[in-house]
């Protein structure tokens, strides 16, 4: 079935099966290959895309679920530079590995967006659906209070 969806700013025709995870769409049809497949079930938050601005698990979210909506990947979040998160990242050394990033990074974007100068309860709270298997919870922390200080 055809669909037509706005990735990142551009509308994209796929035709595919209404069922399909959008995490195979963006990654196989698309070529959005920074979207990463963590668990499959929706549980650790590799896979994190938003939604019309919304932190939503990719690996569980069909096609059809997306009609009409704007969908937003880590190649999407920067325009000509890094976002300030991504500058973050990297000032404080977060990443490790690499798989929980795209979903950590563009979660963080959409809290910061709701609360410029979160605590450290409610970063957790945000994030504690986002599994890093690295364990570097703290330069998460670190980065996201670094981002909220340089905002204002």
């Amino acid at each position: 079935m055809k669909h037509l969806l706005k990735v990142n700013g551009q509308e994209h025709a796929v035709d595919l099966p209404s069922d399909m995870p959008l995490l195979w769409v963006l990654r196989d049809a698309l070529q959005f290959t920074g979207t990463r497949f963590g668990c499959g079930q929706g549980d650790c938050g590799a896979c994190t895309v938003l939604i019309d601005g919304r932190p939503r698990r990719s690996c569980i979210t069909t096609l059809s679920e997306v009609k009409g909506k704007e969908i937003l990947t880590i190649e999407g979040l920067a325009e000509e530079s890094l976002h300030p998160v991504q500058q973050a990242w990297l000032e404080e050394q977060v990443s490790q590995c690499g798989a929980c990033q795209s979903g950590m990074i563009l979660t963080v974007a959409a809290l910061l967006q709701d609360n410029p100068d979160p605590t450290d309860a409610e970063i957790d709270r945000k994030l504690g659906a986002n599994l890093c298997r690295c364990g570097t919870y703290q330069r998460v922390r670190r980065a996201i209070h670094r981002v909220a200080r340089e905002a204002k």
